[in-house]
């Protein structure tokens, strides 16, 4: 039987409630943000919150927190190609807890490899395709990586809204 859509009534109970989720590329320098919904399961890449040694400039991350109230923060954390994990790892797992601890909202780590390939990718599609005007740069890639990470999450059965 196939799910019904988000945001669809469940049999039986009331409509599903779309929760609102921002995506956080976690990096040494930079942490790339994106917002999305389980409702429309599409996310679209914010911006760029400068990061020290993997310490975020916690009041420019506040700022997307507060404007965009989110219920859950789906961030990335990265792992060898082989599944092992890498220096980054336990780093990445300590900005999670920290973002949990900080602003309150459920935390979701998922694995980030090819993350930010992917994102390298899509811009230099827009670019080749005239949808981009200038260069792709360093930090243009960071906020399309959780775009792409958040869509992964958004596109997985649990992210979708449970009946209440």
């Amino acid at each position: 039987m196939p799910d019904a859509p988000a945001g669809a009534a469940s049999p039986g109970g009331p409509p599903a409630i779309p929760r609102l989720a921002l995506g956080l590329d976690w990096g040494e320098r930079r942490i790339g943000v994106a917002a999305g919904d389980t409702l429309t399961r599409t996310a679209r890449p914010l911006g760029t919150v400068p990061a020290h040694a993997g310490r975020p400039e916690w009041p420019a991350l506040e700022r997307y927190f507060r404007e965009w109230q989110p219920a859950v923060a789906v961030v990335g954390v990265p792992y060898n190609m082989d599944g092992t994990e890498s220096r980054l790892t336990q780093p990445a797992r300590e900005f999670a807890l920290a973002v949990r601890d900080r602003f309150g909202v459920e935390v979701i780590p998922v694995d980030e490899r090819l993350s930010s390939r992917e994102a390298e990718d899509i811009l230099r599609r827009s670019r080749a395709s005239g949808s981009r005007r200038r260069r792709v740069r360093a930090g243009d890639v960071d906020p399309v990586a959780a775009c792409v990470l958040l869509e992964q999450w958004l596109r997985a059965p649990a992210a979708q809204p449970a009946s209440e």
